[in-house]
C-alpha cells in the first residue's frame, strides 16, 4: 500500500479495515502505522489492473480542517489515497469497505466523534452529499420511506378487518330483529332488510363455536349450503365447480372462513339429508356441486344437441354457448363421449368433439 504524500516511501505494508478506521501498517516495522477515520471518506472507486500495473482502490477524502491535530504528514497536494494491491485481495477489500461505508457503524457508537471538515454549517443551508455516499444516502432514505408506507398499509388493513367484524355483528343484529319482529318493522322493510343481508353475505354463518365439531357441525353446514347455493346454481346452469363454490361461500361468510375439508364433508351429506343438491366427482377427479334436477341424461342431451347443431365444438366454444366455465364444459363433453354419443379429434389445434355417427 502507499499514500502519495510528497512521494512518501510507504511502499510495502498491510491495509487493515475496522468499523471506524482504515489502518496502514509497515510490513517490516509493525510500530510504523497510519490510521484514518472512515468518516473522512467522501467516496472511493476501483482502478483495474493493466500491463505492468496492479489493481488499485482510490479513496477520496474531505479537506483537512484547520484545527486538525498534527499528524505524520502536515501537508499534501493530493486529496486522495491509493491502495495498490500487488498480490490480489482488492475485490474482498472493496466489498468490505463498501459494507462499512453503507452501515456507518462509527455513527452509532460512543467511540466515534464527528470529524470536522473545516467548514462550519450555516443555518438553513442543506449539505449535499457527493459521489457514492450521496447515492447510498438516497437509497437509505427511500428504504425508510418504503418501510413507513408498508407499516401504514398494514395499519389500514388491521382497521379494515376490525370494521368488517363490526359489519358482520351489525348484520347479525339486524337479522335477529327481523326474526323476532322487534320494534315497528313493516313487512316491506323486512323484505328489504333480507335482500340487503343476502347481498352482503350469510347473516349468521354456521361455525364450530356455535354448532360444535364433527358430524353435527357438518350436518348444519350442509343445510345452510343447501339454502345458499340454490339460486347461484340455477343462474349457472345447474352446476358449479367445487372451487367456485368454496370462493362463493367464504365470500358470503365474511370473517368466519370455511376450510376446504369442512366444505367437502358438508357437501357429502347433501344426499343423506335429501337436499336438492348433489356432490359429483367426474372421472378426471374434478368435483362439482349440481342440482338434483340436473340429471346426467340432460347434460348428455345438451352436449349432443349443441355439437350436432354446430357440427363440432371445442370446450371453449361450448363454454361460451352455455355460459359455463371451460373446465365444466369439457367434463360435459367427455361425459357424452364416454356414453358413446360424441367422438373426438385431438390434434395440434386442440381437442374438438364431433357427433358419433357409428
Amino acid at each position: 500500500s502507499h499514500r502519495r504524500l510528497e512521494h512518501a516511501k510507504l511502499d510495502v505494508g498491510v491495509a487493515l479495515l475496522s468499523t471506524h478506521r482504515l489502518i496502514w501498517r509497515d510490513v517490516k516495522n509493525h510500530e510504523c502505522c497510519i490510521a484514518m477515520p472512515l468518516s473522512q471518506i467522501i467516496f472511493f472507486e476501483e482502478q483495474a489492473a493493466g500491463i505492468g500495473k496492479s489493481a488499485k482502490i482510490v479513496i477520496h477524502l474531505y479537506p483537512v480542517p484547520a484545527n486538525k491535530e498534527p499528524g505524520p504528514y502536515q501537508h499534501s497536494k493530493y486529496p486522495y489515497i491509493k491502495l495498490s494491491f500487488k498480490e490480489h485481495g482488492q475485490i474482498e477489500f472493496y466489498r468490505r469497505l463498501t459494507e462499512e461505508m453503507t452501515q456507518k457503524r462509527w455513527e452509532s457508537t460512543s467511540l466515534s466523534q464527528p470529524i470536522p471538515t473545516g467548514t462550519s454549517p450555516q443555518v438553513g443551508r442543506k449539505t449535499h452529499a457527493v459521489g457514492i455516499i450521496g447515492i447510498e444516502r438516497k437509497i437509505e432514505q427511500k428504504r425508510k420511506e418504503t418501510d413507513k408506507n408498508i407499516s401504514e398499509a398494514f395499519e389500514d388493513l388491521s382497521k379494515l378487518m376490525v370494521k368488517a367484524k363490526e359489519m358482520v355483528e351489525l348484520s347479525r343484529s339486524i337479522a335477529n330483529k327481523i326474526k323476532d319482529k322487534q320494534g315497528d318493522i313493516t313487512e316491506d322493510e323486512t323484505i328489504r332488510f333480507k335482500s340487503y343481508l343476502l347481498s352482503m353475505g350469510i347473516a349468521d354463518p354456521v361455525t364450530r363455536e356455535t354448532h360444535g365439531s364433527g358430524t353435527h357441525y357438518h350436518l348444519q353446514l350442509a343445510k345452510q349450503l343447501g339454502d345458499m347455493l340454490q339460486a347461484p346454481l340455477e343462474e349457472r346452469g345447474g352446476m358449479m365447480a367445487l372451487t367456485e363454490v368454496y370462493c362463493l361461500v367464504n365470500r358470503a361468510r365474511g370473517m368466519e372462513l370455511l376450510s376446504p375439508e369442512d366444505l367437502v364433508n358438508a357437501c357429502k351429506m347433501f344426499e343423506s339429508l335429501k337436499l336438492p343438491l348433489r356432490l359429483r366427482v367426474f372421472d378426471s377427479g374434478v368435483m362439482v356441486v349440481q342440482l338434483q334436477s340436473h340429471s346426467e341424461e340432460e347434460m348428455i342431451a345438451s352436449a349432443l344437441d349443441n355439437v350436432s347443431d354446430k357440427g363440432s365444438l371445442t370446450a371453449e366454444e361450448f363454454a361460451k354457448l352455455l355460459g359455463l366455465s371451460v373446465l365444466l364444459s369439457k367434463e360435459r363433453l367427455l361425459l357424452a363421449e364416454k356414453m358413446g354419443h360424441l367422438c373426438r379429434d385431438d390434434s395440434v389445434e386442440g381437442l374438438r368433439f364431433y357427433p358419433n355417427l357409428f
